[in-house]
């Protein structure tokens, strides 16, 4: 392990980082987090101005950065967001995978089209980014690629069962890919939040919802965007995670852990 201290130990200096979803509020402050640790990140997201509005913060840090408009459900979107990568970056080191939907659309009402944007958004862009991202890195002989996972991956939360299935794949994709590309350098993990409220979830975040996660949750409260950094640092850093590859890294104040 090289580095000795703090911050040689979590230094992100000289890595490129590609964060799908990063124009939003939760991707967007991990975004900000890999930037802080020294790393130059390309923000992909379908909403330009927030891309646009979250690679301007990272330049203020005095970080390579750019803002790319991308559909994460279409490969050729993503082809051609890891073309400018390339283009502009000249290597791809961090991936983060965080684009995401919900919906708490009761089980006999789910349609056909719901389900499949939902598993299209939050399962199928984590297939392909992977595959897009993930072959350069292999080509590349290194990278850390980070899934976000959910606490409604298993055991499944109520009210929310397409989500919970394709969080659940997600989980599947990590490990299989842990194991597949490990012999090539590259790593693969997730990180499993518990209940961080955002623009995707607010919505069905009903009184007695929120009391119910309070009660389940050893810590009583919700977590903050800002807890997720820490997290997302050490598994992109080489130094702190480099034996690490497969984990889902649960951040969410204890609440798989509770049970009576």
């Amino acid at each position: 392990m090289s580095g000795t201290n703090g911050d040689s130990l979590f230094s992100l200096h000289g890595l490129t980082a590609v964060v799908v979803g990063g124009g939003g509020v939760l991707a967007g402050t991990m975004s900000m987090g890999l930037a802080k640790a020294g790393a130059n990140v390309a923000v992909l997201d379908n909403n330009l101005e927030n891309a646009r509005t979250r690679a301007c913060a990272i330049a203020k840090l005095g970080r390579q950065s750019a803002a790319i408009e991308c559909d994460a459900t279409s490969k050729s979107q993503l082809e051609e967001a890891r073309d400018r990568v390339l283009a502009e970056f000249g290597q791809v080191d961090i991936l983060i995978n965080a684009a995401g939907i919900n919906s708490a659309t009761p089980f006999f009402d789910i349609t056909e089209a719901e389900w499949q944007r939902i598993l299209d958004v939050d399962l199928k862009s984590v297939f392909f980014a992977c595959q897009v991202f993930g072959k350069w890195m292999v080509t590349q002989g290194k990278g850390s690629i980070i899934n976000i996972s959910s606490a409604s991956s298993g055991p499944p939360l109520s009210k929310v069962m397409t989500y919970a299935v394709a969080k659940a794949g997600v989980n599947q994709i990590t490990m299989f890919l842990a194991q597949d590309f490990a012999q090539y350098g590259v790593r693969v993990n997730a990180i499993l939040p518990g209940f961080f409220p955002a623009e995707q979830n607010r919505r069905i975040l009903t009184e007695e919802r929120v009391s119910n996660i309070m009660r389940h949750t050893p810590m009583h409260r919700f977590g903050e965007a800002e807890e997720l950094v820490g997290a997302a640092v050490y598994l992109a850093s080489p130094q702190a995670s480099g034996f690490v590859t497969g984990s889902i890294l649960r951040v969410d104040g204890g609440f798989l852990a509770m049970t009576i």
